[in-house]
């Protein structure tokens, strides 16, 4: 097959699903949007504040405890998804890492409250313990939809994830308008959510089998999410580190002005995002060889659908600076334009992303997150005293651009035989023939043996060689 026709293949197997995802990620943040400003009316910035904190802090808190598994899951799941042990071991490593984390919240409430929520009673920092513990089951169940090839799912519980909470907390208003009915509205909608998550895996046949646990299997699990979270959370960090030191450096009208830029300018990730989601699972099954194939002929397409979206975010940017947010906010447009000029490369950072952890080498992409933190750092520390808001875009721009940069670094030394060969070895469990002496197999002697190397045409599947 040609590169032409790979290409075309590629793109139109894309289509659907990522149109899908970017139409449900558009949906949750209306949905968002619409639970801020009823929070905001009812409670003010106080309470939107504190809603802001809840939701992040407590799903951050589960998916660390749990060694990246949201990350690890639709990898597992689109590589090995014969693994007798596999949906078992998953469900076990969700419950275990919810009652950790939770355990972990408790014992670090009088620190988090402290740091975070010093102007809220401690109670709503033990409260939120819930919250750690449901929410960890919505984020894995949504990559356990993610990594079964169940798409149209996984989209409907990214919407569902954000519009569960506004009807429920609308009710709850009548017995207060503090933390409590925002808490147990969030905590509620989690439990609405995961029981639809887990309702739909059980008719696809999801907890189908045995008891078994692999322990073995579960360390490998925990092995690779941890490689995987670590750039997620660098990824966090390089999108927020700009908007912490720009605070420190220049003060709270800059960074207010900024912090409007920087989420307009966001609007450009989300397909970038979509391909992400919709990709990585997708290239895992592949194996290396088609997965780096595919890579390579998206890699155009979606850097020009990105270089596309500037053009309307870029017009529409001074009209909705001024329309949303006021006269006050002008000076947001131009760090808005810069950063959407930097964010034109986001697409290819996140198709090459999803290659990477396909092709089980997360590591590589915590890298190139990394070396963009370190540009952030440098440059935010140069250019904002002198330049505000201006210079912390222009630093931004420079650690993306750094970041696809080293990405396609990445993607270029992955691209020889033997890495290429290596990555499809270590998918299928090729050198298993050491672990299978051992008592319990892990996920590389059942995959070596019932999954079997990826060669050839699509689909073509051969036994594992010895």
């Amino acid at each position: 097959m040609n590169a032409v026709a790979v290409a075309a293949r590629a793109k139109r197997q894309m289509r659907g699903p990522f149109a899908g995802n970017v139409v449900a990620r558009l949906l949750a943040l209306a949905a968002l949007a619409a639970a801020t400003v009823l929070v905001a009316r009812v409670g003010g910035p106080r309470l939107v504040g504190a809603f802001t904190l809840l939701r992040v802090l407590p799903a951050l808190a589960g998916v660390l405890v749990a060694a990246g598994l949201p990350t690890a899951a639709p990898y597992f799941l689109a590589a090995h998804p014969d693994h007798p042990a596999l949906r078992q071991t998953l469900g076990a490593l969700t419950g275990l890492g919810a009652v950790v984390a939770t355990v972990v919240w408790l014992g670090l409430s009088p620190v988090l409250h402290r740091l975070f929520f010093s102007s809220f009673s401690p109670g709503v920092v033990l409260a939120a313990s819930a919250a750690v513990f449901t929410q960890l089951f919505v984020a894995v169940g949504k990559s356990l939809l993610q990594g079964s090839g169940d798409m149209a799912g996984a989209n409907a519980a990214i919407v569902a994830e954000e519009a569960t909470f506004l009807p429920l907390y609308a009710v709850l208003l009548s017995l207060g308008r503090g933390t409590a009915p925002l808490l147990v509205a969030m905590v509620a909608a989690d439990v609405a959510v995961a029981v639809g998550i887990g309702e739909r895996l059980r008719r696809a046949g999801f907890f189908r089998g045995g008891p078994r646990v692999d322990y073995r299997l579960g360390r490998e699990i925990c092995v690779y999410g941890i490689r995987g979270q670590l750039g997620g959370l660098l990824s966090l960090v390089n999108l927020r580190l700009d908007v912490t030191i720009l605070g420190g450096l220049a003060g709270p009208g800059v960074l207010g002005v900024y912090a409007v830029a920087s989420k307009y300018a966001e609007l450009l990730r989300l397909p970038g995002l979509a391909v992400n989601y919709v990709l990585y699972p997708a290239f895992t099954r592949d194996g290396a060889q088609r997965a780096r194939a595919r890579t390579r002929s998206l890699l155009p397409v979606v850097t020009g659908l990105n270089a596309l979206g500037v053009i309307p975010l870029a017009l529409a940017a001074a009209p909705v600076m001024l329309l949303v947010y006021g006269r006050d906010f002008d000076d947001a447009i131009l760090p808005a334009w810069i950063l959407l000029g930097g964010l034109v490369g986001d697409a290819a950072a996140e198709l090459i992303g999803a290659y990477l952890y396909g092709i089980r080498r997360p590591g590589l992409n915590s890298l190139a997150i990394g070396v963009g933190v370190v540009v952030t750092v440098v440059g935010d520390l140069m250019l904002i005293p002198r330049h505000g808001a201006i210079g912390a875009a222009v630093a931004s721009v420079a650690a993306y651009l750094t970041t696809v940069g080293t990405l396609l670094v990445c993607f270029a030394a992955t691209g020889t035989d033997r890495t290429v060969g290596r990555a499809d070895a270590e998918a299928v469990g090729v050198a298993g023939g050491r672990r299978r002496r051992r008592r319990g197999a892990g996920v590389g002697d059942v995959a070596g043996d019932q999954v079997g190397v990826a060669r050839g045409g699509v689909g073509q599947r051969e036994p594992a060689e010895p």
